[in-house]
């Protein structure tokens, strides 16, 4: 099987790429997809011998190729070097790719990601933004083109092995197990003290800094919600939240006859990649497998969802439908990157979310071209809303 990484520098593509290189009898990387990580671009390149490889612009084009030169890499050991939103699309897309792994965080992975689905290839889909921004079409586009979407975070890859169990209409719904977060046990008064050092040590996974905040927050769960919906042709109402913080269980889906069906694995992203890679089959565990001689203590409580206001407003969004869970993205990376930079406490990504989407306002799309629109506008509605705001943490009021 050829793939394709899109993001293959970040931690998703690293864990993908640590799949290959256990099953290097089964897969070879095609492209390798990064954006101005140059120095592990080269690196990968130098293992995994791609045909291909891209960055985000020229400026990142001519530091790799410097960085391979400093490597003393021969020429003809180079892949064929390419950057900017085209030649993702073309590394995607290619006729002998089997396998595209979408990682790139970001709008910015949606078009090569939506190609690839035009293109008929199995999609690995790691990229929430893909979903959150543009269900409707993506999923049109799947069933029109009968292209494979396996998804690769935890939660929906292992409700996807849940569906496995039953049929479809015999659902009754869909339990999402989120960690809660470094702050479920922390006061609501006290999340406007919260620096973004402390919102940044998760307590269960490694992940980058934005999904790390929206897991502080609860938005990323926000964000499954409305992927589930999508993945799972699943309203709102039959998607549920429930907080489990030794995250041992990742999904869990109630039939009509009251059984319900839990997938447990080890808490290591190689597990649901290495599922949506060789799906049907299943290969030995890419990591150590439970110790079920150990004890141990599951738990599960409800959400706060007056704490965690996030994730009642991607509820909302999702209900309201057309482009409003793409501005309630376009939002949240842009408050997220606000509080990254100390420029506001973390209840104001909340406030600054809700009032973006009252601004905003939710319009018909049509087009991939549609979404980007609509994600820039809601950007720059977003810029306006936190300039516009004094945020006084003592308070906790703008």
């Amino acid at each position: 099987m050829k793939i394709t990484i899109l993001g293959s520098t970040g931690s998703i593509g690293i864990s993908t790429l640590d799949v290959v290189r256990q099953h290097g009898d089964r897969f070879t990387i095609h492209a390798l997809v990064a954006g101005r990580n140059v120095e592990v671009l080269a690196s990968q390149i130098l293992e995994f011998r791609p045909a291909v490889a891209v960055v985000a612009d020229e400026e990142a084009l001519l530091k790799l190729t410097r960085h391979l030169e400093a490597l003393k890499v021969g020429r003809e050991l180079w892949p064929e070097l390419a950057e900017g939103a085209a030649a993702r699309i073309a590394a995607a897309t290619a006729p002998e790719v089997d396998f595209v792994m979408s990682a790139i965080v970001g709008v910015a992975g949606l078009p090569a990601t939506y190609e690839a689905i035009r293109s008929r290839k199995r999609v690995g889909l790691a990229n929430k933004e893909v979903l959150v921004a543009s269900g409707r079409i993506v999923m049109d586009a799947v069933r029109k083109y009968k292209a494979e979407m396996i998804p690769v975070d935890s939660e929906h890859n292992g409700a996807h092995q849940c569906f496995r169990a039953g049929r479809r209409e015999d659902v009754t719904r869909l339990l999402l197990t989120a960690s809660g977060g470094p702050f479920r046990e922390t006061a609501r008064e006290k999340l406007w003290e919260i620096s973004p050092e402390q919102a940044l040590r998760h307590p269960t996974w490694k992940m980058g800094p934005r999904i790390t905040i929206d897991s502080a927050t609860m938005m990323n769960k926000g964000f499954e919600v409305i992927e589930a919906c999508w993945l799972f042709d699943l309203p709102p109402v039959k998607v549920e939240v429930v907080v489990h913080p030794q995250s041992s269980i990742h999904a869990m889906v109630e039939y009509n006859d009251g059984s319900v069906i839990a997938q447990i694995s080890a808490t290591d992203m190689r597990m649901p990649i290495q599922y949506a890679m060789t799906y049907p089959d299943r290969e030995r565990a890419p990591v150590p497998r439970l110790d079920w001689t150990q004890a141990r203590t599951w738990h599960f409580e409800a959400p706060d969802l007056e704490k965690f206001r996030l994730l009642k407003l991607a509820y909302e969004a999702q209900e309201q439908g057309g482009s409003a869970t793409c501005t309630l993205n376009a939002a949240d990376e842009v408050a997220v990157e606000a509080f990254l930079a100390g420029r506001i406490p973390l209840p104001a990504i909340a406030q600054t979310v809700e009032e973006t989407l009252a601004q905003q306002g939710s319009q018909k799309a049509e087009t991939i071209g549609d979404i980007i629109e609509i994600d820039l506008a809601s950007r720059e509605t977003a810029r306006r809303v936190l300039a516009e705001s004094k945020w006084r943490a003592a308070s906790g009021r703008a």
